[in-house]
């Protein structure tokens, strides 16, 4: 197992679709950066800090001059994650900056592809069931039955 600790990135990112004639803002948070820092957890709090105090999100980096500061307030959660207000010239955002330790890491996986006799197999026999979705059964009730 590693014990490599992180910066992840969140950003409020927007864009703007125009339906019948309406101008739709839709926001959605998505990671846009995910920084590795070490072994060091005290190191990945502090760069934490840093990109909380200095990270520029992509909507308002298009924007800006140089020489433009931006309006920030940096808010720090009990968990130690940060949420950040970021405004410049009616522009605003947020993003939150967080500290993950990477506990698990697999690589992707492909199955080898189909012969030309299991194609015609499976166009024959119907399409291949769905997998099923992830469930989560507690331990005491795995234990009664």
């Amino acid at each position: 197992m590693t014990a490599d600790w992180y910066v992840l990135i969140e950003e409020d990112t927007r864009t703007t679709q125009r339906v019948d004639g309406t101008d739709l803002k839709l926001h959605r948070w998505m990671l846009t950066g995910t920084h590795r820092i070490g072994q060091d957890q005290a190191e990945a709090t502090a760069a934490a800090e840093d990109a909380a105090l200095h990270f520029l999100p992509g909507t308002l980096a298009r924007h800006t001059r140089p020489g433009d500061e931006p309006a920030r307030h940096a808010l720090i959660t009990q968990d130690g994650s940060w949420v950040v207000l970021v405004k410049q010239r009616h522009r605003e955002c947020h993003i939150r900056v967080t500290t993950a330790q990477l506990v698990h890491s697999r690589e992707e996986k492909e199955a080898p592809p189909k012969s030309l006799k299991e194609k015609f197999r499976s166009a024959m026999e119907g399409p291949v069931p769905a997998v099923k979705p992830w469930t989560w059964t507690p331990k005491s009730r795995a234990d009664q039955t």
